[in-house]
């Protein structure tokens, strides 16, 4: 891995998981999955709104698109749903239907997939901010339906090890616990300093390296 934890790698804790959790893990390692929930026509619109929407641009990519697909398939909903929205598995269907309208639209038929990476990225901002309409759209409150893809988006990517690397996650904590509790800099004996202690954030807003 490379970036903030270049010499973590939370699988060097995997001998303190139990038979369960390893299990688990290993399922979320598994790129080999067959789409259930969405079809061929929406796989490529809902690939592309993910890389964008977690900034993946090359492989190997986090399967987020797969790992929500196996979510929703499943039927493992959220517990809830905002009153003025449909299902959310109607909602993902509209939205990545609402994005091909509009990119079909404004760039002379092409779906959202085909685009260039910055008409993309412009249309998923413009998703962000609740200015997109079509008719997909228009069965949608736009603010909530980004906030129902990109909070699933969000836990599917940093549901997957290789997030834990890269941003210094200790992985599961179960059966082995945690040795220090309370305000503390002191690290467990799994985890690893950072490469550089420059604030995170700050680094992105001044875009320096």
């Amino acid at each position: 891995m490379i970036g903030r934890y270049p010499d973590y790698d939370v699988f060097d804790a995997s001998d303190t998981w139990d038979a369960a959790t390893a299990t688990v893990i290993a399922n979320r390692m598994d790129t080999r999955r067959d789409f259930e929930f969405f079809t061929p026509e929406e796989q490529p619109t809902l690939r592309a709104l993910c890389d964008i929407a977690v900034a993946q641009d090359a492989e190997p990519r986090i399967p987020v698109a797969e790992l929500i697909d196996e979510k929703l398939a499943a039927g493992r909903l959220d517990g809830y749903q905002y009153a003025d929205m449909p299902d959310d598995r109607d909602t993902w269907h509209l939205t990545l239907a609402g994005l091909d309208e509009v990119a079909a639209e404004r760039h002379d038929g092409s779906r959202f997939a085909a685009l260039d990476l910055g008409a993309q990225q412009d249309m998923v901002e413009a998703l962000s901010d609740a200015e997109l309409t079509s008719t997909s759209f228009d069965q949608l409150n736009v603010s909530r339906a980004w906030s129902v893809c990109m909070r699933m988006i969000l836990a599917a990517f940093y549901s997957h090890p290789w997030a834990w690397n890269e941003i210094g996650f200790g992985g599961p904590a179960y059966p082995r616990g945690f040795m220090r509790i309370g305000p503390t800099s002191v690290r467990e004996p799994f985890e690893r300093p950072g490469a550089t202690d420059a604030d995170p954030v700050r680094v992105v807003e001044e875009g320096t390296p």
